[in-house]
């Protein structure tokens, strides 16, 4: 057994350790003795008896026990002190004694704390709970009572009455320790964190801790990311609540002396001094204003992390401290500075410190802190930024723009046109204004200020003139016969005020002698005519009357007030013009932005649009509409986006009540049908679609609708129009809308005022076949032939035959369309419009014979029967086969039920599911076979109408009306529809004219045929395709954009084989036409979810393009192969490009050819890998490098590659030996005797031999700001 301890002697002072085996080695009175287990209890029940008699201080008897065990001491000793330290009769031995007895109890009560920080941070707070221990919960009281103490006066148990320093950092250090736990930083231990921060505080207040943990505090923040919002929040509170404002100064100052060098390699640490800085700027800016010029030089540093916080700070104090209209002069100027500061780091060299100002801004911008005369310089920093490479800024910069005009304070509708004529206006008020006032001053010095003024030029002037020596002079003006003493007089006046002083004297002179005696002009003297002269011109200015008769005409002072007035009014008028200048160049570059690839910046430009639209610019319309395709995109957020863009725009109308709400609602629908296009409408159908079926357009606003379209409420015929265009959208979403009002629409839509309005009519018979078809087990839907619906569009389309209206042919195409959808027996009904309509174009029913037949009559006779025709197929091929279908289906199931009836026995065939298949083939047949034999068999109808259409099509110079030409060919492309071995007949007489024909419609619509004919028989259309891609590089570009239509859908569905031809798709990426080149860009994009197309297509786009026979530009040809380049994204995919392009060299003959693939090569993203494949193939392309455009390519492919960085293994052994072109070092003689990987090993590892060549990850070069941003920047130094 241990033997008792002995008291220490009086003069030992206990000495905190710095670690627990320091106390072992210390070898002093309370060194203590290690314990083994079997003697714990005897150890405790000792100190439990020693406690109950001496208190606090048994534990200078009994360390051993508690240091061996760390078990928490009775808060007593807290207790006991306060009576203790006001004890002036306490001795000094008795004051070691509690001195060291503090000590050791608050030695074992840290190493307690800190050994179950330990264990609560190896393992998750359930393990403790199970043992039904929660150190989480017993921390708090151990903390509040380590404050408690620290409260106290603790000085005046130490001799110096100085706190020793090791005791202090004993009671902080278990603070940290706590806050070094990640779990602190959750909500449910605010209170610990609370209490840890309390205690802290009071040893700053009281224990001279700043220095200590200024320290700590940089030190943590470099390596626990999770402490920086922690010790931001203490800080501020130590700050504000406590007093303590230096900590602030001393902690950003010891930030502030951090290398940015070295903080640009400590990517953690830098973060977590950022997120302290920017949560101490939102908290105390003001405090951080004072300290802010010791962070500045981290602008110039390498890490964007510290910018951005600094620049947070500043936007922070901006708008916390800085803001308003009455700041002092040095304030106004800091605030100047740091918007100068924020303004030139909108132009950074990373676009993540882009992004964060663009953010800095918008949130300025927001709460009014932006001053107005900063605005345009903002504005355009934003537009510019439009263009930027980064995907985040760019989406920055339209927030920044739609929260410009959402807090603006100019006006709530913002339009150039309604902002032009009052600037005008005012400025030619204002300049009238300064006109007046400038005369009023002029008019305002008085005559003695004026003549001071020009006495010495007069004098000079009257001594030269009466000299005795001039002689006579020619006189410059004389006295009138007319003119009186005061006439002359107020024309001397004049003339000295225009400072034609020599007429003034040789006047005065001559007024003088005529008017000798009378006032003004009596002699003051008789001395010499000089002297008369120059004191009479004086009083002549003078003169009280002429004085007085001048002031008659000086017109009233303004008030400086209100020149002041209008100038502001100018100024303001004037910047408000300027923004809405900038937010509408704006507007076409953000349209532009609905089309990328990045969902968020797509979802940024619809806001905007939205927020434009909501302030009345009037291009904003422009915007709208083109955001309507993107209802068809396949992500989920953009198609929401613009749902909720037109429900904020079209069904938040205002108004008080239901009615007025309802016809503003139908206003602004009405609004987008004007001048729509298919697609525009098909697009908005749509959109109301989806609106209705979710019932968000209200039954007041279809009410409305029909009371246009009836007329019940007066309107315009545009606006009726648009009523029923809109009912036909609602009744794909709700065909109850139109399939209760049907007799309404054909008793008021197509009556026999029809050809008035074929427009109308052709939008009355849209709405109609929105009634829905049943299901392909039910009857369909048709109506009878002798329903008033047939009879109305076969008199109507009769009627309208022989009528030249150019809008009688939609609206024929939508009649006969509705009849093969809703008629029983359609043929039958269409033959009989066609036999009404055939003698209306026979040259017998026209007088003067065929000559005089009318162009539009044969122009209406074949676009009918081709429509006819095309129709008939499509009946045949849907309506009858679905229907034979339907009956057979019926039937067969009829007769299962009766043999099921009477048999349980199957045929293999019914086990197998033939039955039903060969009965769906044997349908398919008997269509086949009605199409290629009856429907243009002799007797039949049909065959009548071909040959005329043929001798038109075979003919073009004598039918050579571009309407007529137009429909033919688009008739015998229905005709082809028909049948296979008519197709085949007529194929090369199609092609022939899609390729000769003069008439760009012609062209269009034998494109639009051979797609469709390429989908039926795909068979006969294959010979053929190189014809179709060759209207790619058609003239005119409407029939390009069509034939780039057609391909895309071709290509994409897989009904035309996709070889080298491609690249005449790819050459759309430069077209002239925007938006041929989006539909290129689309294809693309579509083309690039099909696996590997793109990757498999490219060689061959390569070897095409860079043909010289191709006609296709370097330039242009760099701009289509960025654009391919970028779906190229998979190594592998990089790693085989790399060596198809190398082999290419060999094949490759012009120096063009070698750019272009060397400029191929930079797009790759260029790996390990494919550093190997460019060694191993470096002979195909070694003797090219010779040219410089092609040396240089390689070199910043390269130069890439080293950037990113490689491993080791790739280096190259040598070295040493420099490069810069091959016919320097004299490689071009020894080229085939180098090893492959040492040449391009050479290029690899010496890239720092060569010049650096900065390639921007961010900014294009036409995309960087020619102004560049003042503040320094390592990363630029660089590049010198």
């Amino acid at each position: 057994m241990a033997s008792p301890p002995q008291p220490p002697s009086a003069a030992w002072e206990f000495q905190l350790p710095l670690c627990p085996g320091d106390l072992l080695r210390s070898g002093g009175p309370a060194s203590p003795r290690l314990l083994q287990p079997a003697q714990l209890p005897g150890a405790l029940a000792a100190f439990g008896a020693a406690f109950g008699a001496q208190g606090p201080r048994a534990v200078l008897q009994h360390f051993d026990a508690l240091s061996g065990l760390r078990l928490p001491l009775v808060s007593s000793h807290s207790n006991d002190l306060p009576s203790i330290l006001d004890d002036p009769g306490l001795s000094s031995s008795d004051r070691l004694a509690y001195l060291n007895a503090l000590k050791m109890n608050c030695y074992v009560l840290t190493r307690l704390v800190e050994a179950f920080e330990m264990e609560s941070f190896k393992c998750d707070s359930g393990c403790t709970k199970r043992s039904g221990f929660s150190w989480e919960e017993e921390r708090q009281p151990l903390i509040q009572l380590l404050t408690e103490l620290l409260q106290l006066d603790l000085r005046r148990l130490w001799s110096g009455l100085v706190v020793e320093e090791e005791f202090v950092s004993l009671m902080t250090g278990i603070c940290y320790r706590i806050l070094e736990n990640p779990t602190i930083s959750h909500q449910k231990h605010r209170p610990t964190r609370e209490a840890v921060i309390h205690l802290l505080a009071v040893t700053l207040m009281r224990y001279d801790h700043m220095l200590s943990a200024t320290l700590k505090i940089t030190q943590m923040l470099q390596h626990f990311e999770h402490v920086a919002p922690l010790f931001g929040e203490a800080v501020s509170l130590w700050a504000t609540e406590y007093g303590m404002k230096s900590i602030v100064g001393e902690v950003l100052r010891e930030i502030g002396q951090k290398c940015p060098e070295n903080l640009a390699r400590d990517i953690s640490g830098a973060k977590g001094y950022a997120v302290f800085l920017t949560e101490l700027a939102e908290q105390i800016p003001g405090m951080v204003l004072s300290n802010m010029s010791v962070l500045l030089h981290h602008l110039d540093g390498e890490n964007y992390t510290m910018r951005n916080a600094i620049l947070t700070a500043m936007a922070e104090i901006l708008l916390q401290v800085l803001n308003g209209d009455q700041l002092e002069e040095a304030a106004r100027s800091t605030r100047d500075q740091f918007l100068d500061t924020l303004q030139a780091h909108v132009c950074d060299v990373l676009g993540h410190v882009r992004s964060r100002v663009l953010q800095l801004f918008t949130r300025i911008v927001q709460r009014k802190a932006l001053p107005l005369t900063r605005f345009h310089t903002v504005v355009c920093l934003a537009v510019g930024r439009l263009q930027d490479k980064s995907v985040m800024v760019v989406k920055n910069a339209v927030q920044l723009l739609a929260a410009f005009l959402s807090n603006n304070p100019f006006s709530c509708k913002i339009s150039c046109s309604d902002l032009a004529e009052p600037l005008k206006k005012e400025m030619q008020k204002l300049h009238e204004m300064r006109d007046k006032h400038r005369a009023a001053s002029a008019l305002a010095i008085t005559p003695e200020e004026e003549w001071e003024a020009m006495q010495p030029e007069l004098k000079a002037t009257v001594q030269q003139l009466l000299h005795p020596l001039q002689g006579e002079e020619e006189r410059e003006v004389e006295v009138e016969v007319e003119d009186t003493a005061q006439d002359t007089a107020e024309r001397i006046t004049q003339l000295l005020r225009k400072l034609n002083y020599k007429a003034a004297v040789c006047l005065t002179q001559e007024a003088m002698s005529c008017f000798q005696g009378i006032e003004p002009f009596i002699n003051v003297t008789k001395c010499c005519p000089t002297v008369n002269i120059s004191l009479k011109l004086p009083a002549l200015l003078m003169d009280s009357s002429v004085g007085s008769h001048l002031r008659n005409c000086v017109p009233e002072p303004l008030n400086d007030s209100e020149m002041v007035k209008q100038e502001m009014l100018v100024q303001y008028l004037q910047d408000a013009y300027n923004f809405s200048v900038k937010i509408i160049e704006a507007l076409n570059m953000v349209s532009r932005m609905m089309y990328k690839n990045s969902v968020s910046v797509v979802q940024e430009a619809i806001e905007f649009f939205v927020t434009v639209s909501q302030f009345g610019v009037p291009q904003a319309v422009l915007g709208v509409r083109r955001m309507l395709p993107l209802i068809w995109s396949k992500e989920p957020g953009i198609r929401e986006a613009v749902l909720s863009a037109y429900r904020r725009l079209y069904l938040s109308p205002s108004g008080d009540s239901e009615r007025v709400r309802a016809q503003n609602q139908v206003q602004s629908l009405s609004l987008l049908m004007v001048d729509a296009s298919l697609g525009t409408i098909q697009c908005l159908e749509e959109i109301i679609c989806e609106f209705v079926q979710k019932d968000e357009i209200k039954p007041s606003v279809i009410q409305l609708l029909w009371e246009q379209f009836t007329q019940k409420l007066e309107c315009s015929s545009l606006e009726r129009q648009a009523a029923i265009m809109l009912l036909g959208m609602m009744a794909r979403g709700k065909p109850e809308i139109v399939g209760s009002n049907l007799d309404v629409l054909v008793t008021v839509g197509l009556d026999e005022k029809v050809h008035k309005d074929y427009r109308f009519a052709k939008e009355v018979c849209n709405a109609i076949s929105k009634l829905p078809a049943l299901g392909k087990n039910q009857a369909p839907f048709r109506l009878p032939q002798a329903h008033l619906l047939f009879e109305c569009l076969s008199s109507a389309v009769s009627a309208g035959f022989a009528q030249p209206s150019t809008l009688w042919l939609p609206f024929m195409e939508a009649a006969v369309t509705l009849i093969y959808q809703l008629a029983e027996g359609p043929e039958e009904i269409c033959a009989q419009i066609l036999k009404d309509c055939k003698p209306e174009a026979s040259p017998g029913s026209i007088p003067g014979g065929t000559s005089a037949l009318p162009t539009f009559l044969l122009t209406h006779l074949i676009s009918l029967v081709g429509h006819v025709a095309l129709q008939q197929v499509m009946y045949l091929e849907g309506a009858v086969s679905t229907e034979l279908r339907r009956c057979r289906v019926l039937r067969e199931e009829q007769e299962a039920t009766k043999r099921a009836a009477s048999s349980n026995e199957t045929t293999m065939e019914e086990d197998l599911g033939l039955v039903g298949a060969s009965a769906d083939d044997t349908e398919a047949e008997l269509i086949r076979n009605i199409c290629e034999t009856e429907l243009l068999d002799e007797k039949q109808l049909f065959c009548t109408f071909i040959p005329l259409v043929l001798k038109i099509c075979n003919n073009p110079l004598v039918y050579s009306d571009p309407a007529l030409s137009a429909a033919a060919a688009l008739a015998l492309g229905k005709f082809c529809m028909i049948s296979a071995e008519f197709c085949d007949a007529q194929l090369r007489l199609l092609f022939t004219m899609l390729e000769k024909s003069s008439l760009p419609g012609v062209r269009s619509n034998l494109m639009i045929v051979a797609g469709d004919l390429a989908i039926r028989f795909p068979n006969l259309i294959e010979p053929w395709t190189p014809h179709l891609y060759a209207r790619l590089r058609d003239p005119c570009h409407d029939v390009r954009q069509i034939a780039g239509l057609v391909m895309t859908h071709l290509i994409l569905k897989d009904m035309v084989k996709v070889k080298g031809q491609v690249s005449e798709m790819a050459t759309l990426l430069i077209d002239p036409e925007e938006e041929i080149v989006r539909l290129a860009q689309n294809f693309f994009s579509e083309l690039s979810n099909k696996g590997n197309a793109i990757y498999n297509l490219l060689p061959d786009i390569i070897s095409r393009l860079s043909d010289p026979d191709c006609g296709v530009a370097e330039e242009s040809f760099r701009t289509i192969m960025r654009h391919l380049f970028s779906y190229i994204t998979k190594d592998k995919q990089a790693e085989s490009l790399v060596e198809k392009l190398c082999q290419r060299f060999r094949t490759a003959k012009t120096e063009h050819q070698f750019r272009d693939l060397s400029h191929c090569l930079t797009l790759l993203p260029l790996s390990d890998r494919g550093l190997h494949k460019m060694q191993e193939n470096f002979d195909c392309f070694a003797d090219k490098l010779q040219d410089p455009a092609v040396y240089s390519c390689f070199r910043a492919t390269l130069s890439r590659l080293h950037r990113g960085g490689t491993k080791p293994e790739t280096k190259v052994r040598t070295s040493e030996r420099e490069i810069s072109r091959p016919g320097r070092l004299g490689l071009t003689s020894r080229l085939p005797e180098l090893k492959v990987y040492e040449y391009v090993g050479l290029l690899a590892t010496n890239m720092h031999l060569l010049p650096f060549l900065e390639l921007s990850a961010e900014l294009k070069e036409d995309e960087t700001p020619t102004k560049k941003t003042p503040i320094s920047r390592a990363s630029a130094h660089r590049a010198r």
